[in-house]
């Protein structure tokens, strides 16, 4: 067994890092304070890059280290920070002492950055490729930075006013937006007086686009100049910045499942939790895995790797996981501004000043770049154009918004009550979190801070002259929640799920809901179990059916025969909805609706041609409902004949002319590529390709691009907890734990994701110490 030993300044007592076989660290502290401190130690010693990296995003630092092709996206991110009194920030995630917990956290990542200057080799190898060091951190670091926060809607809103601007009258606009995003509840949107996007400036979302991007590395942008610095302010269809032509916007396709199961309903007579949060594929993942064991805490589970404590995961008594609940927190404000002095906007009956904030961005291989910033009483400038200046409200500016972090109220719960009580504290993002206990109790609560809006309903910008401002957050309580249900489960895929009756018209917390395909499928199966078992849920977080799949293969049975149209048929005669990555038929079906029939459905649907570019990808459920009753039967008939046989050749193109050796996963694949690799001559640090199924309306939810069929999005954190006999969950956490590339746990779960499976996620000390692999041990040292 191999180990290290290390003085750690500011711990009260002896502590160790057990890294089991999987790569889980196993923290054990003689405080509850040590272990955060320990955990900030250890995450730094397996993600520093990572953690370093998302700091230097987030506060608006990345040319300091890597150039002017950066000033951009640090002027823009510098526009969401939190500005706020740091009081009531402190204060907002719950009883607990988040100030101290977080300081000692940082203390611990700070420790590690000062062990690398010493010991250079423990260093990850992406600062010597960069010529960069890891920079220490100042607990507001970790609040203040929110800008890769999952909140909504600002996006869809522009994309609808555009919409309804080329429209002839309100019914045809809102006709063909229901073709790009469905509403749900149904509802009639409320049109501000005058609203007007017609003039409205294509650049308007850039700076929200450029806050909000992953960072990207090309031989390209780290060259750039400070001629060509603001250049780099485009986003393109993948979410990467460019200096090329920007992409339409469209929401984030994160999303995530979860369930419990009641004990009167599954196998061993004890709860079952299983989660899975959807989120961007990269390398290293954005979860991290971590046990903290101290007097008074003991936790495991999966959290951001720049925070304190754990999201979804148990403390021995509970189990608890999230998904996003796609609720509204944000609004575009479209203020007017004085032709006299544009430093004005109207507000009420006389004008108010836009806040101008001077600062200094520091430039790696010149001087710093004094920028401005505006701020509104509604948030931060994100354009002005034409004697407008458009104005962000988001909860981001809140206090308690730094997402995820209002975990740390919860940590300790052992009751739904208090659970819900904790959950007081949430407020971003959105989410749908579930309960279970070793009791057999099981709930679910939505949770997130929730706008009132009293005159309007978050779905299309609002004048900025005080008559749509938000009127505060709706009480906690006001959210919906189920305790001890009596169907015995709970299932959430963030689909529509207010509750029969819930006032949603009153309360307005969103409208825009994913797509009710996983949830239909999630409760399906779990309908049809009234034993279910641990390998129940783990199947079900890998199953590939997709209903939109099966019903496009329905329609084609009548369609006149050539031998393309009989060979695609044939093909697809059993095919039974299951996107598994060794069938013919599911890359068929794929290649057909993703590039063929879905485009040729839109521009049939929508002949107006500026229009139909801000409408991709489309709304499934929409567009599948207008093919299957919205259409003139020979039309359709025409459509479907022409973009099958041009699909069934497409294939043949794409994997070779016998369709007895095409899968799924010869096409839809996944790539872990490092965020450095277009910067190495070889092509290291990548993981992948992996063959893999699904899609996006599958319960393992494995979007792609469309263009090279690669993952995207989907489940990189999966869990399954035995609610009681901790020892028998499992998790998995692709490509591994760690975030360096030499280390063993870099990649070693890849292949175990790829199978659909998991490993097991220990908890008792026994069973913990039997996998123990590596011991660090940890000791007091004099700061």
């Amino acid at each position: 067994m191999s180990g290290d030993a290390y003085a750690l300044p500011g711990l009260d007592g002896p502590a160790e890092i057990r890294i089991d076989r999987w790569g889980v660290a196993h923290i054990r502290a003689a405080s509850t304070l040590d272990a955060f401190r320990v955990q900030g130690f250890n995450a730094a010693r397996d993600r520093l890059w990572q953690l370093d990296l998302w700091r230097k995003r987030g506060l608006g630092l990345l040319a300091a280290d890597f150039g002017p092709g950066y000033l951009a996206q640090d002027r823009a991110v510098r526009l969401y920070l939190y500005r706020g009194d740091m009081v009531a920030e402190w204060a907002a995630y719950g009883p607990q002492d988040t100030k101290t917990i977080v300081t000692a956290f940082v203390d611990g990542i700070n420790a590690f950055v000062e062990l690398t200057e010493t010991r250079p080799e423990l260093r990850p190898p992406e600062f010597a490729l960069t010529e960069t060091r890891p920079a220490r951190w100042l607990p507001e670091d970790v609040v203040r930075i929110r800008s890769h926060g999952l909140v909504r809607n600002v996006l869809s809103e522009v994309a609808r006013a555009r919409v309804l601007a080329r429209a002839e009258t309100r019914e045809a606009g809102l006709a063909a937006d229901d073709l790009r995003k469905r509403l749900s509840p149904p509802h009639d949107p409320v049109i501000p007086d005058g609203l007007d996007a017609s003039d409205w400036p294509d650049d308007l979302l850039d700076d929200f686009r450029l806050a909000t991007a992953p960072v990207g590395f090309t031989p390209e942008r780290m060259a750039a100049t400070r001629e060509e610095a603001w250049d780099w302010t485009k986003v393109d269809a993948h979410g990467a910045v460019t200096r090329g032509n920007r992409a339409i916007p469209t929401e984030p396709v994160e999303g995530s499942n979860n369930w419990v199961v009641g004990p009167a309903r599954t196998q061993t007579g004890r709860p079952i939790l299983a989660s899975d949060p959807h989120r961007i594929y990269l390398q290293p993942s954005l979860r991290y895995v971590v046990h903290l064991t101290a007097p008074g805490l003991d936790v495991i589970g999966a959290g951001e790797p720049a925070l304190p404590g754990i999201a979804i995961g148990h403390n021995g008594q509970a189990a608890f996981s999230l998904t996003i609940a796609p609720m509204d927190q944000e609004d575009l404000f479209v203020c007017e501004a004085d032709s006299a002095d544009p430093d004005r906007f109207r507000y009420g009956d006389g004008w108010e000043p836009i806040e101008r904030v001077l600062e200094n961005i520091p430039v790696r291989g010149g001087p710093d770049e004094t920028v401005v910033l505006g701020f509104t009483r509604h948030g931060p400038v994100i354009r002005e154009a034409a004697g407008r200046a458009f104005a962000l409200r988001t909860v981001w500016s809140e206090p308690g918004a730094a997402a995820y972090l209002g975990s740390l109220a919860y940590l300790g719960a052992t009751s739904p009550e208090a659970f819900g009580q904790a959950l007081r504290h949430w407020a971003a993002p959105s989410v749908n979190q579930l309960y279970a206990d070793v009791t057999g109790r099981i709930a679910w609560f939505m949770a997130g801070k929730a706008p009132l809006r009293l005159a309007h309903d978050g779905l299309l910008p609002v004048p900025g002259d005080g008559c749509y401002d938000w009127a505060g957050f709706h009480e906690p309580g006001a959210l919906p929640r189920r305790i001890d249900p009596p169907e015995g489960y709970l299932a959430t895929a963030n689909e529509m799920n207010l509750p029969p009756g819930y006032p949603a018209e009153a309360r307005k917390l969103g409208f825009e809901w994913a797509e009710p395909w996983r949830a239909r499928r999630i409760r399906t199966v779990l309908d049809g179990q009234n034993r279910h078992s641990l390998a129940d849920s783990r199947a079900l977080q890998g199953d590939d059916v997709s209903e939109p799949a099966l019903r496009l293969a329905r329609l084609l049975w009548a369609l006149p025969a050539d031998p393309d149209i009989e060979a695609a048929r044939a093909l697809l005669a059993p095919f039974d909805g299951s996107l598994h990555e060794n069938s013919a038929a599911a890359a068929l079906i794929e290649v057909f609706w993703v590039r063929h029939l879905r485009p040729a459905l839109l521009e049939a649907l929508v002949p107006d041609a500026p229009t139909r570019r801000l409408l991709p990808p489309g709304d499934t459920q929409s567009l599948i409902e207008r093919l299957e009753d919205g259409l003139d039967p020979a039309a359709r008939t025409i459509l479907l004949t022409e973009t099958l046989g041009a699909a069934f050749r497409d294939c043949r193109t794409r994997m070779g002319p016998n369709p007895e050796t095409w899968s799924w996963g010869l096409l839809h694949h996944a790539l872990f590529a490092h965020p450095l690799s277009a910067l190495r001559s070889d092509a290291g640090w990548g993981v992948g390709p992996l063959p893999v199924g699904g899609a996006a309306a599958s319960v393992m939810h494995a979007e792609y691009r469309t263009d090279t069929f690669q993952l995207t999005h989907g489940a990189s954190f999966r869990m399954v907890v035995d609610v009681g006999d901790w020892d028998r969950s499992v998790f998995i956490n692709v490509p591994g734990q760690s975030g360096g590339p030499g280390s063993p746990h870099y990649a070693d779960l890849a292949p175990v994701w790829g199978r659909r499976d998991h490993v097991p996620m220990l908890y008792g000390r026994a069973a913990v110490e039997a996998a123990t692999e590596t011991i660090i041990t940890l000791s007091p040292a004099s700061a």
